[in-house]
């Protein structure tokens, strides 16, 4: 026997007696299915509701086709029981979906992209448009003519037509099902097959707005939130802004310049960082070639193991040591990530990279590098001495 969907004709039905028909385990939890429900199944980009039903919690809801199982927490016996939808959630899911549609008809009315899919998320819903690319401006628009509708309270009904009816009354999509088409219109503005749940009138949709933007493949992803969402999403970005506002002493509108003044600020002092470094290291390096004793074959063989740190500093030093005078053999490992790094002077007549490749692998890690400077990553810190041996060995 099939379930009778109770959400099709009321979608704001929240208590409801039903019948449970059967009960069936399912891995350490129960499906319970009943003669009706008003709990509504995943489905066309909407999550499934979330309730009780008697004293087990409903924390799934499946569509199986003609019936619709119940996950539920507990066991229960077959026979009459009170159900309870949670409603913050429902009404919540309403507000996206009913959004969804509106946004989706605005879409094709003010630039002419068709929505080709929906996914209703936790925080935020989106939308994927049959669109080349969009900018700021259109997307403003969109989101101007949308609200506006919610302003208007346009009625929002559902109700059943045949295919044929479907097709003559001019669905936004097209509907490939067979038998009975369930309608969702918005007065003046939408009609889309769609068995999700929805409000009665836009205005309960709340304010709509859209957060972002991004290329998804061929499509444009639109990330937007409604209703009370939409309002705790501005209450957060506006605490946000007030936090930015206290640190900068400023006024709310002046943080996006000063902001961005600071950012100029940063890549100017880290431009200046990179020369000083760059600067430290060549004379670093110059006192630690020095510093080094040139062994029987006249090189100077530098080897020392870090702890940790970050490795574009020793490359700068590295090249500074074999830039300072001949035979500069420099030999670095980091512990933490384990790895090792290698600099020769060119009148070594050896690449460092081919030998930095060859004992890397020969230990189980990976690297490379071009004639003069290589590194590679090393299965760990312990095998540091190995390595080096072993690029002494190679170097002869």
């Amino acid at each position: 026997m099939g379930t009778e969907r109770l959400y099709y004709t009321d979608s704001y039905l929240t208590r409801f007696e039903a019948e449970i028909v059967e009960v069936r385990p399912a891995g350490g939890r129960f499906y319970a299915y009943l003669d009706c429900t008003a709990f509504y199944p995943a489905s066309g980009g909407q999550p499934f509701d979330v309730g009780r039903m008697g004293g087990a919690a409903v924390v799934d809801v499946v569509d199986e086709g003609d019936r619709i199982a119940h996950l539920v927490d507990v066991e229960l016996r077959p026979g009459p029981v009170a159900c309870e939808i949670d409603w913050v959630r429902r009404f919540d899911h309403m507000q996206q979906h009913t959004g969804q549609h509106l946004l989706s008809a605005v879409f094709v009315e003010q630039a002419g992209y068709s929505t080709v899919s929906f996914h209703l998320g936790p925080e935020t819903s989106t939308i994927d448009l049959d669109a080349p690319g969009l900018s700021a401006a259109p997307i403003e628009a969109v989101e101007a003519r949308a609200n506006a509708l919610v302003f208007e309270n346009r009625p929002v009904t559902a109700r059943f037509f045949s295919p044929e009816e479907a097709a003559s009354i001019g669905l936004r999509k097209p509907s490939e099902r067979e038998g009975p088409i369930r309608v969702v219109q918005i007065e003046g503005c939408d009609r889309s097959a769609c068995g999700g749940t929805h409000v009665r009138a836009t205005g309960e949709i709340g304010p709509i707005l859209v957060r972002r933007l991004d290329r998804v493949r061929q499509t444009v992803r639109v990330e937007f939130v409604c209703g009370g969402r939409a309002v705790r999403r501005a209450r957060d970005d506006y605490n946000a802004l007030a936090r930015s506002a206290q640190l900068f002493s400023a006024p709310l509108d002046q943080v996006p310049t000063l902001v961005a003044a600071q950012i100029e600020a940063a890549k100017a002092a880290d431009k200046v960082q990179q020369k000083l470094q760059a600067e430290l290291a060549v004379f670093k390096g110059r006192e630690l070639y020095q510093a080094t004793s040139a062994d029987a074959r006249g090189r100077r063989v530098h080897q020392a193991v870090e702890p940790s740190g970050a490795i574009e500093p020793q490359r700068l030093l590295a090249q500074a040591f074999i830039a300072a005078g001949p035979g500069g053999v420099f030999l670095l490992a980091l512990e933490q990530p384990p790895m090792f790094l290698l600099a020769l002077s060119e009148d070594l007549n050896a690449n460092a990279g081919n030998i930095v490749k060859a004992v890397a692998e020969s230990l189980g890690g990976r690297g490379g590098g071009n004639a003069r400077l290589a590194q590679a990553s090393l299965p760990s810190a312990a095998h540091a001495p190995q390595a080096f041996g072993a690029v002494l060995d190679r170097l002869g």
